[in-house]
């Protein structure tokens, strides 16, 4: 009896034992589902980012400079698509088939004609920079995420919006997309604002091709009237994708040389000229014999045999050294630096904060007291150098009627790529008297329709212009002096709109290596703009 109680014990325990078991594990199954149940209906977002877009460089007509062409990103979720059907748009097929795989939400390059859907989203993106690019070293470039040089560097912070292209899901609590939720989208504007330049990006096309034979040089085109800068070309020229490689090169190709300054030669006849005028001895003729002798020391003319009697006209188609050597000596000296300071020498040229023209060497005026400085003034040697933005400063009071406008490279900004705020207003003060300015562009004309040897003359346009061959006293290999090739002209002769400067850097004579080049860039621009 006893051992049958034991038993009937024993199994009522073993009852009770089980009875808990189950009963605990159904309280933990239950716990268990229902904070799986509670992370599933826990929902949060996530968000996926295309890409960054930053303001634009406009032209003068409102062109893109930059962001001028396009690539195309749609952001995947796997789940919600047809694999086979969305490859097809795929720039890279075999990737897009691995991130597929993998099942999270992904970025891939894609076609334009993409079509979008609840799980696929297609951004259309601006490149910085392209293949079509121009203007590089107005534009500059950026580093580390920030403009380093030209507009890029001066308008960092309107250009750097920080504005993204981004999709936004809904997740659940294990961040599984929740396509029936919808996404947000947000589409940058930022590309449509920036910075507007006086810049006309045809004009700059034709200077980067007409000097592509430039192996280091500059081109400065400007509006003799506004002073606007509507092509301004440095070469060699340089990628914006391949900085190192700019770097590497030996020809220094990220210097912009149209802010450089460089010894002027013969153009600086123009402002000898220009004096003289304006103390009334326009009329002086002298006969060049080939060398002037100046308190003891010998100048040379570039044509040893000289050029006989010449008047101001006739030495500034022969560019006679002598003529200007000996006219100079009877300038009042003081007035004559006066002039070239007014005309622009000696003064930098603020283009905006990150670009700015040398102010070039303007002797004192204690140093043209000694007669051979002078000398050396008078035809643009010695001390003496400028930049090629100077020399276009001449270039444009002398065609605009001795009105020598303030050269701008920036009209304002944008905030939609159609309308201009705060825009510059065009500046210029009077260089000279008009008087004197027609007679100088007289002089100019005949340097080119009376000068049968003027590789600047064209049958397409008229024009007027000036030539250099600038002695560096630097030598090659063989001891012949290297020299700087000029041009700096207007055209049309009679109604003057363009003032072009072009500068070949150690090219030797000005009428051979800079002439021809503004020769193609005046007809260029006429084809462009024939009115």
């Amino acid at each position: 009896m006893r051992r049958r109680c034991e038993n009937g014990v024993i199994w009522l325990t073993a009852a009770f034992f089980l009875m808990f078991t189950v009963i605990a594990g159904r309280y933990f199954t239950i716990c268990f589902e229902q904070k799986h149940v509670s992370a599933a209906e826990e929902r949060s977002e996530f968000t996926i980012n295309a890409g960054e877009s930053q303001g634009t460089i406009y032209d003068r007509s409102m062109k893109p400079l930059n962001n001028n062409a396009y690539v195309y990103k749609a952001v995947a979720v796997p789940k919600a698509l047809d694999r086979d059907t969305v490859v097809e748009y795929a720039l890279d097929r075999e990737e897009f088939g691995e991130k597929f795989a993998e099942g999270d939400p992904f970025i891939f390059r894609c076609r334009s004609d993409t079509p979008e859907s609840a799980g696929l989203t297609v951004f259309r993106l601006a490149e910085r920079y392209s293949g079509r690019g121009t203007a590089h070293h107005v534009l500059g470039y950026i580093s580390d995420g920030e403009g380093a040089s030209g507009i890029e560097c001066s308008y960092d912070k309107v250009l750097r919006t920080g504005s993204e292209n981004t999709v936004t899901y809904t997740v659940d609590g294990f961040g599984r997309v929740l396509i029936g939720d919808g996404k947000k989208v947000q589409r940058s504007r930022a590309s449509g604002s920036g910075v507007v330049t006086t810049i006309d990006c045809d004009i700059q096309r034709i200077c980067e091709r007409c000097g592509s034979s430039i192996r280091r040089g500059a081109i400065v085109v400007a509006d003799t009237e506004s002073g606007d800068i509507l092509g301004m070309a440095s070469f060699p020229d340089y990628s914006p994708d391949d900085i190192s490689a700019a770097l590497s090169d030996e020809d220094s190709p990220l210097i912009n040389r149209c802010l450089y300054s460089y010894s002027v030669g013969s153009i600086f006849k123009l402002v000898t000229a220009c004096e003289a005028i304006d103390e009334g001895i326009a009329d002086k003729c002298y006969e060049c014999c080939g060398h002037i002798d100046v308190d003891g020391q010998n100048f040379n003319c570039h044509k040893l045999a000289g050029h006989g009697m010449q008047s101001m006209n006739r030495a500034m188609t022969n560019s006679c050294n002598t003529y200007f050597i000996a006219l100079s000596r009877e300038l009042d000296a003081e007035a004559f630096r006066k002039k070239a300071a007014q005309l622009g020498f000696g003064r930098e040229t603020y283009l905006c904060s990150s670009m700015s023209g040398s102010a070039g060497v303007l002797p004192g005026d204690r140093e043209l007291c000694v007669p051979a400085e002078l000398a050396n003034f008078s035809f643009g040697q010695g001390k003496l150098t400028a930049t090629p933005l100077q020399i276009t400063q001449l270039c444009c009071a002398i065609a605009n009627g001795g009105e020598m406008p303030a050269l701008r490279i920036i009209r304002g900004l944008t905030i939609d790529g159609k309308s201009v705020s705060g825009e510059k207003f065009i500046q210029s003060s009077r260089a000279m008297d008009v008087r004197t300015a027609g007679l100088l562009r007289q002089m100019m004309v005949s340097a080119v329709s009376g000068n049968p040897e003027s590789k600047a003359r064209s049958e397409k346009v008229t024009s007027g212009a000036k030539t250099s061959t600038a002695q560096t006293g630097r030598f090659d290999e063989k001891g012949e002096e290297m020299c700087h090739a000029w041009i700096t002209g207007f055209f049309p002769a009679d109604n003057p709109k363009y003032a072009v400067t072009v500068l070949v850097e150690d090219g030797g004579y000005g009428n051979d290596s800079a002439a021809p080049v503004f020769r193609e860039i005046a007809e260029g621009i006429t084809r462009l703009y024939p009115d």
